[in-house]
C-alpha cells in the first residue's frame, strides 16, 4: 500500500501525458451536444471519487450531476430516459458487473457513455463509447490509492474540458510530491493512535468524498469504526457523540469551506476532542491540536488530491503499527461483483 501510495506522483504525469488529448476531444463534444443531466455511476473508493466529480462538475460546468443508484438497474430494471444524459461509469478494475449493467443499459437509452478504470482490457471498455484509462499498473493492495487519485485527476480533467473555469491540473504532481514529504511527522504522530477504535471523518464541499474515502480506508485497513460528515451535517446533530479524547480528522483546505472548517476546529477543540487536521492553510494549522500542513496553498478544487495524500499514508501506517496487514483486510478482495 504505502509502495503505491508513493506512485502516485508518476500516475498522475502519464495521465496527462497520454489522456489529455482524447479528454478534450470529449469535452468537446460534451460542450457540442444538449446535454440535460450528467449521471455516475460507482462503488467503494470509486463512488467516493465520484463524490467529488459531482461537486466539480456542477460547480464549473451548471450541468446537474447525479450519482446514480445500480440497483434501479440491475433490480428494479427501470428504463430511464436519457438521450440528454451523459453516463461516467467509474470502476478500478472495470468489472463490476452492476457498473457495467448501468452503462449498457444507458447507452441503450440514448446517454453517451464514458468509462474510467485503471484495465484496458476489462469488461467495462467493451460497454462505453469512450474508455479512460489510470495507466497505474497493477494494484497490489486491496486498498485503492493510486486508483483513486486517477480517478480524481480524470474528474478533474473532464470539469477543465466541459466547463469554462480553467482548472491548472498539471500542478498536482508536484503538489502529491510535497504531500509524500510529510511521512516522517506522519510515522511520528501515528502511534499517538494505535488503540483507535472509533472516529469521525469531517469534509465538505470539494473534499466531501475525501471524508468519506479515508473512513473508508481506516475501516478496511485498520478495523476501525469510521463514521463520515460534511462540517454542515456534523454540526446539526452527530456533534453529540464527541466527548474529551473522542478522535476527529478533518479535511480543511483554504477556500470557501474554510469558515465552515475553523468553526468547527474551534467547537471540537472546547469539547477536548483529540482533533487532528489535514490543511494547506496556516491559520487552520495554527488553531489544530494537532495538524498535517501542506507547504503551500492550493486551487481548492485542485485540493483533493494532494490532502487524500497524507491521509492515505496514515491509514497505511496506523494499520501496521496496529499490527495489520494493510494489503490483505479481512472477508475482502480487490474485484467485488454486486448486482
Amino acid at each position: 500500500m504505502m509502495q503505491e501510495i508513493e506512485e502516485q506522483p508518476s500516475v498522475l504525469e502519464r495521465i496527462i501525458e497520454i489522456e489529455s488529448d482524447k479528454i478534450t476531444r470529449i469535452g468537446d463534444f460534451i460542450r457540442s451536444r444538449e446535454t440535460d443531466v450528467i449521471i455516475l455511476v460507482a462503488r467503494g473508493s470509486s463512488d467516493n471519487a465520484a463524490l467529488y466529480g459531482r461537486y466539480l462538475l456542477e460547480v464549473t460546468t451548471g450541468i446537474p450531476v447525479s450519482l446514480a443508484a445500480p440497483s434501479v438497474f440491475t433490480l428494479y430494471q427501470a428504463k430511464m430516459r436519457l438521450k440528454r444524459a451523459v453516463v461516467i461509469g467509474v470502476s478500478q478494475s472495470g468489472e463490476g458487473d452492476d457498473i457495467n449493467i448501468v452503462l449498457d443499459s444507458s447507452r441503450a437509452n440514448g446517454a453517451f457513455t464514458i468509462g474510467i478504470t485503471n484495465e484496458p482490457e476489462s469488461s467495462m471498455t467493451g460497454v462505453v463509447d469512450e474508455s479512460l484509462f489510470i495507466h497505474g499498473g497493477k494494484e497490489r493492495s486491496v486498498a485503492a490509492t493510486k486508483t483513486y487519485t486517477g480517478q480524481l485527476m480524470h474528474f478533474l480533467m473532464l470539469a477543465n474540458s466541459i466547463g469554462d473555469k480553467r482548472l491548472n491540473f498539471n500542478s498536482i504532481p508536484p503538489l502529491v510530491n510535497a504531500s509524500l514529504e510529510l511521512k516522517v511527522k506522519l510515522e511520528e504522530a501515528v502511534q499517538r493512535y494505535v488503540f483507535m477504535e472509533n472516529c469521525v471523518v469531517v469534509g465538505r464541499g470539494m473534499n466531501y468524498g475525501n471524508s468519506f474515502e479515508l473512513a473508508l480506508k481506516l475501516m478496511e485497513t485498520c478495523y476501525v469504526v469510521a463514521e463520515r460528515f460534511s462540517s454542515a451535517d456534523f454540526l446539526h446533530g452527530p456533534l453529540a457523540v464527541v466527548e474529551r479524547r473522542f478522535p476527529v480528522i478533518v479535511f480543511a483546505p483554504s477556500g470557501v469551506t474554510k469558515p465552515s472548517s475553523l468553526e468547527l476546529i474551534a467547537r471540537l477543540k472546547d469539547l477536548q476532542a483529540d482533533c487532528l487536521v489535514i490543511t494547506d492553510d496556516k491559520e487552520v494549522a495554527d488553531i489544530a491540536p494537532m495538524s498535517f500542513m501542506l507547504p503551500e496553498k492550493i486551487d481548492e478544487f485542485l485540493s483533493p488530491i494532494p490532502l487524500i495524500v497524507p491521509a492515505q499514508m496514515f491509514a497505511a501506517m496506523l494499520s501496521k503499527a496496529k499490527g495489520l496487514n494493510p494489503d490483505e483486510p479481512r472477508s475482502l478482495s480487490k474485484v467485488t461483483k454486486t448486482l
